[in-house]
């Protein structure tokens, strides 16, 4: 299932593409067409800083495998459910599996490109909250990613099993000559749990259908489909859920200036010179 991948390379240079497109549009006036090609080159732009991160690490990833047994042994204590035995529970069933390993590989970045989409041609008012939280979700947990750590089903000695790789179905290469592909280690926080949440919430606030909360499944089946592949700790999600929320507070406080900003333009005493232009006008 590597082919359902793009490198951070082949994203980076169709986002490049996409912008010099968007740039062709404006300069023929085509207002709608130069929008959408740039927004379309911001989520590729997005997607290939999510697939270079993987190649950095601000510390050495000797220790990625430590830092995974470290959540695991921490869930453990504090009492969260262990994922190894959701897994468990699943891989007796190879149809299960394989929908598993396609839902993590393919529903990701399907989903939020569609959700994205729609709020840009249906609700397009909305859009510019959507794209930005989007936006800094996706910085912080980048951020975050440059310290690496491994994920579940590269503990075997936990009772966890790759099964994308039983399966032929993984999204990451190999390892080479015995040392895992770096951007393997970016399992913490977990973007797919982060952008799964944040694009049920755009639906549900965006659309006034009674049919908006069946995109609450999408979530809920992410985080399954998360654990029993063993792509993520339960962890994993919830710092994801919280720099979302970290992300709602920052463009929450940005709007309550703006709208300060504008009561205060508003209310304040027009000069002599403001009024005579006005008496002009």
């Amino acid at each position: 299932m590597q082919n359902l991948t793009l490198t951070w390379q082949s994203a980076g240079g169709a986002a490049a593409g996409l912008y010099a497109g968007a740039y062709v549009a404006s300069r023929v006036r085509k207002p709608s067409l130069s929008a959408l090609l740039r927004e379309a080159g911001t989520l590729l732009a997005l997607f290939a800083l999510w697939q270079l991160v993987g190649h950095l690490s601000v510390m050495s990833a000797d220790h990625a495998l430590d830092r995974a047994s470290w959540i695991h042994h921490t869930e453990q204590v504090i009492g969260l459910p262990d994922e190894a035995s959701w897994q468990a529970a699943v891989t007796p069933y190879p149809v299960l599996v394989r929908l598993a390993n396609y839902y993590y590989a393919v529903m990701h970045f399907a989903v939020m490109l569609g959700v994205l989409l729609w709020v840009f041609l249906r609700h397009r008012e909305r859009y510019a909250w959507v794209r930005n939280t989007v936006v800094i979700t996706t910085a912080v947990c980048l951020l975050v990613q440059f310290i690496p750590v491994a994920p579940p089903r590269m503990l075997p000695e936990s009772g966890f099993v790759d099964v994308a790789a039983e399966y032929g179905q993984s999204v990451y290469g190999g390892a080479v000559g015995g040392v895992v592909v770096a951007d393997q280690l970016s399992a913490m926080p977990s973007v797919h749990v982060a952008w799964c949440v944040l694009a049920a919430v755009a639906v549900v606030r965006v659309s006034r259908s009674s049919l908006r909360w069946v995109v609450v499944l999408h979530p809920v089946a992410t985080v399954a489909v998360v654990v029993v592949t063993a792509n993520h700790f339960w962890a994993d999600g919830i710092v994801a859920v919280a720099i979302l929320l970290f992300a709602y507070g920052v463009l929450a406080l940005a709007a309550r200036r703006r709208g300060r900003a504008s009561v205060e333009t508003e209310t304040r005493p027009r000069s002599g010179a403001e009024e005579r232009l006005e008496q002009v006008g």
